[in-house]
């Protein structure tokens, strides 16, 4: 099994990039093995690692069909329903309280003035 290059920070060659350049990019890995790796050194910790790809064999992202984009749309509304009083809390339901802001915090309203 060959080694992969390892590269400084910021002195990659020109043809690699990471999954956040290519998906920039609009493409995507496609199947391809990690082709090198980039390190950034730290005083007191092991090293940042980075993986990097080809980009000449890097394919173009997938694009979004209709049932995606209706996936999506029911996996975001989800995120929003409550599970304890089943309504449409109107915003994105914390993962910390699992549950709306008037269910975490019943009659926490009117405790002030």
């Amino acid at each position: 099994m060959a080694a992969l290059p390892v590269f400084r920070w910021r002195l990659a060659p020109d043809g690699y990039a990471t999954r956040r350049q290519l998906r920039a990019a609009g493409l995507r890995p496609g199947g391809q093995d990690v082709a090198a790796t980039l390190e950034r050194t730290r005083r007191r910790r092991g090293p940042l690692v980075a993986h990097l790809y080809r980009v000449d064999q890097a394919a173009p992202v997938r694009p979004m069909t209709p049932a995606r984009w209706a996936a999506l749309a029911k996996a975001n509304a989800a995120r929003r329903h409550c599970p304890q009083c089943r309504r449409d809390a109107g915003y994105v339901i914390p993962t910390s309280l699992g549950t709306c802001v008037p269910c975490a915090y019943p009659g926490g309203s009117d405790s002030g003035a």
